[in-house]
């Protein structure tokens, strides 16, 4: 309810003040961004990167109260990756699009809804039950169908696969292992994993899959796609490592070149 310039300095100043206070959070990222850049990062990496992270939640609060024309204006995109997406969304085929925490991934969904397209993704079961179930609404109410990644009534990968048939992208943030069983790669010199999810679908249904690099670009949120091709021959887990491991190399280039808008202040390295 904030006019924009008012929402946009509360948030700088509290994104600033968690930098001054160098809380747990922000020394993480301080880890995270120097594995990413090396030893000689600056420290103002740190705060910039704060800085991103709060204007992520600063928009993620404002996007249920805005109009398809703000939600379009608002994501940037080349006329090449929008004819990718809208391909994959309209030609009964599917799409899986596989995206780091980078930027505001939400307004990426919004955007996808205010084209028209629908989109299915899967959630982390959060707790309390209430903050998960706060999540879920707010996300149906952008437009998204929501899976749990746990306690639902079919595995996700099935339920992924079936919407793939329907015709639906299906969008996963796929830089950090959640379920402890993810696929080992290498990323930034260490090595973390990653979710099978992605590579396991395009293997199993044939559709097309892109690494997607979020940045924020002025007042937009800009994407960038990069086709991802699964090996067709060899044994399936190789199969899923490989391509598991493109997308990983896909995450870097995009993240190498906009550091402050990765968005990652848990543990990740092994």
């Amino acid at each position: 309810m904030l006019p924009l310039p008012v929402a946009r300095s509360l948030f700088v100043a509290a994104a600033d003040r968690a930098y001054r206070k160098n809380g747990p959070g922000t020394q993480r990222l301080r880890r995270n961004l120097t594995q990413v850049v090396g030893e000689g990062m600056p420290d103002e990496l740190v705060r910039d990167g704060l800085r991103s992270y709060a204007r992520y939640w600063l928009e993620a609060f404002r996007l249920p109260s805005q109009s398809k024309e703000q939600l379009l204006a608002g994501f940037g995109i080349t006329d090449e990756h929008y004819d990718w997406i809208r391909k994959g969304a309209t030609d009964g085929g599917g799409i899986i699009l596989a995206l780091p925490h980078l930027a505001n991934w939400d307004a990426a969904a919004g955007w996808v809804a205010a084209n028209g397209w629908r989109m299915v993704t899967v959630m982390e079961r959060l707790k309390p039950e209430g903050v998960f179930r706060q999540f879920m609404a707010y996300r149906r109410k952008l437009g998204m169908e929501i899976i749990p990644l746990t306690g639902g009534e079919r595995p996700p990968l099935d339920v992924l696969a079936e919407r793939l048939g329907q015709g639906f992208i299906v969008c996963l943030l796929s830089d950090r292992d959640l379920s402890r069983s993810g696929v080992e790669v290498e990323f930034f010199g260490g090595r973390t994993r990653m979710p099978a999810g992605p590579a396991i679908l395009a293997i199993r249904t044939g559709a097309p899959l892109y690494a997607v690099d979020l940045s924020f670009q002025g007042k937009q949120t800009y994407a960038v796609l990069r086709p991802i091709t699964p090996p067709t021959e060899g044994r399936l887990d190789e199969r899923v490592k490989a391509t598991t491991q493109m997308l990983a190399d896909a995450y870097a280039a995009g993240i190498a070149e906009h550091p402050q808008d990765w968005h990652m202040l848990q543990k990740l390295w092994l």
